[in-house]
C-alpha cells in the first residue's frame, strides 16, 4: 500500500510519477524498496488519470452505502449482483491488487 501512497503523494505535489521518485519517497519513509514492484506500479499508472480514479474510488463506497437505503424492502439478490459488479470495476487500476499481495 505504501507504493500507492508514494504515487498519490507525487500526484498531489504535481510531480512526475517516475520509478526514481517513487523509490526515493519509499526510501525516505524507511521502506525496503522492491524495484520490481516500483517498476510495475509506474508502468500500470502510465495511462491512468489519477485524479479521476481517486474520485471514482471515493464515490464508489458512498454509492454502495446509499444503495441499501434506496432499496426499501426490495430483494437483496439484485443488490448483491450490483456489489459484485462494482468490485470488478476497480476504477482503472487493473491488476494493481496483485502488486501489493
Amino acid at each position: 500500500m505504501e507504493y500507492v501512497y508514494a504515487a498519490m503523494l507525487l500526484h498531489a505535489a504535481e510531480k512526475d510519477i517516475s520509478e526514481d521518485a517513487v523509490a526515493a519517497i519509499l526510501k525516505a519513509a524507511g521502506v525496503d524498496v522492491d524495484d520490481a514492484r516500483v517498476k510495475a506500479l509506474v508502468a500500470s499508472l502510465g495511462g491512468i488519470d489519477i485524479a479521476e480514479a481517486m474520485t471514482q474510488a471515493v464515490a464508489a463506497p458512498a454509492a454502495a452505502a446509499a444503495a441499501p437505503a434506496a432499496s426499501s424492502g426490495a430483494s437483496d439478490a439484485p443488490a448483491a449482483e450490483e456489489e459484485e459488479e462494482e468490485e470488478e470495476d476497480d476504477g482503472g487500476f487493473e491488476g494493481l491488487g496483485s502488486l501489493f499481495g
